[in-house]
């Protein structure tokens, strides 16, 4: 199985009873079904981005990334690779490489959220397939050259600090974990 198969099966199997994430489900197969090329960063329509949200539930906080290019506190993530044989795979190896954390684990259930935003050509699109992952006890973290900075935020500090996607996917990952708040 291809990264483009799986990427078609697990957002089939994505399973949402909001509308918005059901209408980016279908875009995003759409994409998928259009365009081979659409896991890969050469696809100038746009292409699917692996990313994972670092929690701690224990404490309450999450493990955001200040991004070098983008200068925005943001989850780990990025581009999928020809070696990744899932998207979770990606997401897992992307965040594990962004915290330098070892040993994280995605939290079971496919996805936590779908997410699209523009970005500059000649890409257009990244079309984010997020989870969230947590971090074993007495994890320690390291910044990455990707990253400016690394910092664990409380739950209540994120809209302070992360754009409303970030939020978006805290409030999906709490809920995912019976946080809801």
């Amino acid at each position: 199985m291809t990264l483009h198969d799986d990427a078609v099966l697990t957002l089939k199997g994505y399973d949402t009873d909001d509308a918005g994430q059901q209408e980016l489900r279908q875009a995003y197969l759409d994409h998928l079904a259009g365009h081979p090329d659409g896991m890969w960063k050469a696809c100038g329509a746009g292409h699917l981005t692996a990313s994972a949200l670092v929690i701690d539930p224990e404490r309450g906080r999450v493990l955001l990334t200040l991004h070098r290019k983008l200068r925005m506190w943001l989850q780990m993530g990025g581009h999928c690779e020809q070696q990744d044989p899932t998207l979770e795979a990606a997401a897992l190896r992307e965040a594990t490489e962004e915290s330098g954390i070892p040993g994280l684990t995605l939290l079971p259930g496919g996805p936590v959220r779908l997410d699209r935003h523009p970005i500059p050509a000649p890409c257009n699109w990244h079309l984010d397939v997020q989870y969230a992952a947590t971090a074993t006890a007495g994890a320690t973290e390291r910044i990455s050259e990707e990253s400016l900075d690394l910092r664990w935020f409380p739950y209540a500090e994120v809209a302070e600090v992360a754009d409303a996607s970030v939020v978006r996917l805290l409030e999906s990952a709490r809920a995912r974990l019976g946080q809801a708040g």
